[in-house]
């Protein structure tokens, strides 16, 4: 027996809240309104304090030929930024990006979109962006892109929620954990109708399209809203809509199977309405396993129409949960969570008795361990880490007595040169310690066993830098007192751990505050650059080859390097952006500092004089 409460209350109460408000029927009203007054453009409409934004689905999209649906990165094809906050993936990761036609249509209406926002935000606590179709897509990217400015502009006065319709997919799973990361999931939700076949068009593979489709597609193109559309598609014989139909049910049943990943990938909360209700799935997987297991059980059903019948489900939907279900005694399990699982079952057009009830279930039951497992692991790494918290200050305590040492060799190179002694050996024991957590920590965040928004949480990412500020100048001295760098190279390509790569990404996207700016008037506490040390030794090194060097052009590339290191560890300093122990007077830093001074003077005594 499960020991969790039900997830699916999550999704029947946004299911509830959609439908038993005026939002899911007004922006469906005014779709319709745009489909047929606003081709290529979007209409407005205020009701109070709620703004609705709708945009038309009938649209002409070169990228939607089946030959040329490639996806672009999405910051670097958007000008002015519109998109800055979701420019964020780390090295070997996918960058964020998006179907190229779409992208390219909505760059078209941008710019009389941004003006109508402008006037909107002043008078508005809502706006509802939403779309049929193609105006789906356009309407998650308007939706992206105002929730992007409203962060650059640390606005949070304006909520913005987009309801699309049968829209088609509009990006990789890059976007879709950007959203998540950006903690902005809460904010789409996408209606689906259960053999709508254009939200799953685009999971389809491109090469087996014979020429036949590729018109339906085009009819799709042009007008999928129009009445014009419903003729064209009457006038297809059925067998090649048929054709449609079965081969992309055929694909879809195997990807469903095999888990695969596709180019294409969900994101946000998905409504996927049916003649006996509606249930909501925000889990990315479940969402392509239901739109696999839903479209597989109606053969005998699927119809075009399907995609142009939103209103009749909308309304079917607003009615159904307007009054409360009612079940006779019996009729359900006892539990909640079985409960729920009938429910959501129900919900989805799928008997309990039809063969793919049973992978269906698996899927709500997928999304619901996705659901809470990472905030309870979020919640004992939070434990974890204030039993470790004692570790990181025995270091500190550690640095503080070197830094206060008569040997004025500073925290570097005490840990570098120490000896066999019980202190030392505590310390190093810590190092490796808490280089085991954040691995650890960092595995279950590559491996989704944490919440989406983990890298917004401050607490984390101001942990992290802390330890890598804390800890990294131990590694290198580590590192070099242990004689690696002759046989491995130096420390900065061939020795740094991953996980500080990883936590200077955390760091260099979190949102930076006024305060960070400031000038600083003593010495920082830790030296702000953690590679700082590697750098030293790799400078000590260029200083003994230019003591040796004989070759005039290696040595002027030498002489180059050395100045480029002095100058830069010479900006810290002035700017009191390293710790003091790198000033001590025995420090690494400082003996390089008087040894380039010597020779530097002897070099200049060598010159013959100028006539």
């Amino acid at each position: 027996m499960e020991t969790e409460a039900s997830s699916f209350e999550t999704s029947e109460m946004l299911a509830t809240f959609l439908a038993t408000t005026p939002l899911l029927l007004e922006s469906w009203k005014l779709c319709s309104h745009a489909n047929t007054a606003a081709a290529q453009s979007f209409v407005v409409n205020r009701i109070g304090d709620v703004t609705y934004v709708a945009f038309s689905g009938v649209q002409m999209v070169s990228g939607l030929d089946p030959s040329c649906r490639n996806l672009v990165p999405l910051v670097h094809s958007a000008p002015n930024g519109l998109f800055s906050a979701l420019n964020r993936h780390g090295d070997g990761e996918e960058p964020v990006m998006v179907h190229a036609g779409l992208l390219h249509l909505f760059l078209s209406i941008c710019p009389n979109f941004l003006n109508q926002m402008f006037q909107i935000r002043k008078n508005s606590k809502l706006v509802v962006i939403t779309g049929h179709s193609i105006g789906g897509t356009l309407a998650s990217l308007s939706a992206l892109c105002l929730l992007s400015d409203l962060q650059f502009m640390m606005v949070s006065s304006l909520s913005v929620l987009c309801i699309t319709f049968g829209s088609p997919l509009l990006g990789n799973e890059s976007l879709s954990r950007a959203i998540l990361q950006e903690r902005w999931g809460g904010s789409f939700c996408h209606v689906v109708a259960k053999y709508d076949i254009v939200p799953r068009l685009l999971l389809a593979p491109l090469a087996p399209l014979t020429s036949q489709l590729h018109i339906l597609l085009q009819f799709w193109q042009l007008s999928m809203n129009s009445p014009f559309f419903r003729e064209l598609s009457h006038q297809l014989p059925d067998n090649e809509t048929s054709e449609l139909f079965h081969f992309l049910l055929e694909y879809l049943v195997k990807a469903g199977e095999e888990s695969a990943r596709n180019s294409y990938w969900p994101f946000g909360n998905y409504m996927f309405c049916t003649d006996e209700g509606a249930v909501c799935v925000d889990n990315a997987m479940a969402v392509v396993k239901l739109l696999h297991l839903m479209f597989a059980m109606g053969s005998a059903s699927y119809s075009i129409e399907d995609h142009l019948k939103y209103e009749d489900y909308v309304r079917k939907v607003t009615l159904q949960f307007s009054e409360r279900r009612g079940h006779k005694q019996g009729e359900l399990p006892e539990y909640s969570y079985e409960a729920g699982i009938t429910l959501a079952l129900q919900s989805s057009g799928i008997s309990t008795h039809e063969p793919v009830s049973g992978p269906a279930k698996d899927c709500l039951k997928m999304a619901k361990r996705m659901g809470r497992a990472p905030n309870l692991n979020c919640t004992n790494l939070a434990i974890g880490l204030s039993k470790i918290n004692p570790l990181r200050a025995q270091i500190e305590w550690y640095k503080a007595l070197c830094d206060e040492s008569d040997e004025q060799m500073g925290y570097y190179d005490t840990f570098k040169q120490r000896v066999a002694s019980r202190r030392d050996s505590k310390v190093n024991m810590n190092r490796i310690k808490l280089a085991r957590f954040w691995n650890d920590l960092i595995q279950m965040w590559e491996s989704n066993q944490l919440p989406h928004d983990f890298l917004k949480r401050g607490k984390w990412v101001n942990a992290s830098q802390f330890y890598k500020l804390l800890v990294e100048p131990l590694d290198i001295a580590e590192y070099y007192r242990s004689g690696m760098h002759p046989s491995k190279g130096h420390y900065l390509r061939n020795g740094r751990e991953r996980r500080y790569e990883i936590f200077d990404r955390w760091w260099r996207d979190r949102r930076i505050g006024e305060e960070e700016n400031d000038k600083r008037s003593k010495f920082a506490s830790l030296t702000q650059d953690t590679c700082f040390w590697a750098r030293v030794e790799e400078a000590r090194e260029l200083l003994d080859n230019a003591r040796s060097e004989r070759d005039p052009m290696k040595l002027s590339l030498l002489w180059n390097n050395i100045d480029q290191f002095e100058q830069y560890a010479r900006r810290l300093v002035e700017r009191k952006e390293v710790s003091r122990d790198v000033v001590a007077k025995n420090s690494s830093y400082s003996l390089w500092v008087e040894a380039l001074k010597e020779l530097k003077s002897r070099l200049h005594q060598q010159l013959p004089p100028q006539l």
